[in-house]
């Protein structure tokens, strides 16, 4: 998997490509605490290049959240290809995050 990171609109953006699952989750969840841990309070995480995710991958989404909702951060995720929109329906995150069809959608919303 690779991680892009960029920053829009004073939020960062973290732009997900390939596979997030057991053997990578570690790494992305460490790039989002250390985020978390130098300040950043607004988040969007783009998942259009995203093709697969894993129980570990959603644990790092839960773990985000719940991070930024003690600073009353904000979490955005966007773009969700149809088979990570799959299991985050599944999973019943689809109600638990705030999803927006785009990344210019969800830096609006963060504003």
């Amino acid at each position: 998997m690779e991680i892009l990171e960029s920053k829009d609109h004073g939020a960062v953006i973290l732009g997900l490509r390939g596979r997030l699952d057991a053997s990578n989750t570690v790494a992305f969840e460490e790039q989002v605490l250390r985020l978390l841990d130098s300040g950043e309070q607004r988040l969007v995480i783009d998942m259009s290049e995203l093709e697969y995710i894993s129980s570990a991958g959603l644990r790092v989404f839960l773990i985000t959240a719940k991070r930024l909702a003690k600073t009353s951060g904000k979490l955005a995720l966007s773009a969700l290809t149809e088979q990570v929109r799959e299991v985050f329906d599944i999973a019943g995150f689809s109600s638990i995050f705030q999803i927006y069809p785009s990344r210019k959608d969800a830096l609006t919303a963060l504003q």
